[in-house]
């Protein structure tokens, strides 16, 4: 009897012992089944954000791209207006206002005359007694870097300092 109700109860104990296993590994199974749905569900939201960020990404950048191309006209459009400025010192002017700055005596072998823009000033222009250095007093402003003001009788040019090409005339500056 003894040996039959050792069997009855490690039997018991088997089955019972197999349907706790089988409701757990149905439960774990729900869980994973579940679990694999919500993970599931989850990757596609994420490759569906990640997929609407690539797409706002590229949107951003091409906005940018236009951005950055308007930014780059607008920036040449000023150049070209600066550098317009900076040709349209005049070519020619008018002085507004006359300065005494002295007898003007010609170079050896020249006599005063009339220069315009695109041509070249002689050699003995350059010296130190046509220069004129202190613009600021006759109202000038200063010379763009590579050139410098020369005086011809009444007038001012302003012309390269290598070469003597005339970029612009003052008439009338002086007295």
């Amino acid at each position: 009897m003894k040996k039959f109700l050792t069997a009855a109860i490690a039997a018991t104990l088997a089955v019972s012992s197999m349907g706790v296993a089988s409701a757990a590994e149905a439960q774990s199974r729900g869980n994973y089944e579940q679990r694999q749905d919500r993970r599931d569900d989850r990757q596609d939201d994420r490759r569906d954000n990640r997929n609407d960020r690539r797409e706002d990404r590229r949107d951003d950048r091409r906005d940018d791209r236009n951005d950055r191309r308007e930014w780059r006209q607008d920036n040449r459009d000023d150049r070209r207006e600066f550098r317009q400025d900076q040709r349209a010192y005049g070519r020619w002017q008018q002085s507004q206002r006359r300065y005494n700055a002295g007898r003007y005596q010609a170079p050896r072998g020249y006599q005063q005359r009339d220069w315009s823009y695109g041509q070249r000033m002689p050699s003995y222009y350059r010296s130190n007694q046509y220069v004129v250095s202190n613009y600021g007093q006759y109202g000038l402003r200063a010379p763009p870097r590579g050139y410098h003001y020369v005086r011809s009788g009444n007038d001012v040019v302003l012309a390269a300092i290598a070469g003597g090409l005339i970029t612009a005339v003052i008439a009338g500056l002086f007295n």
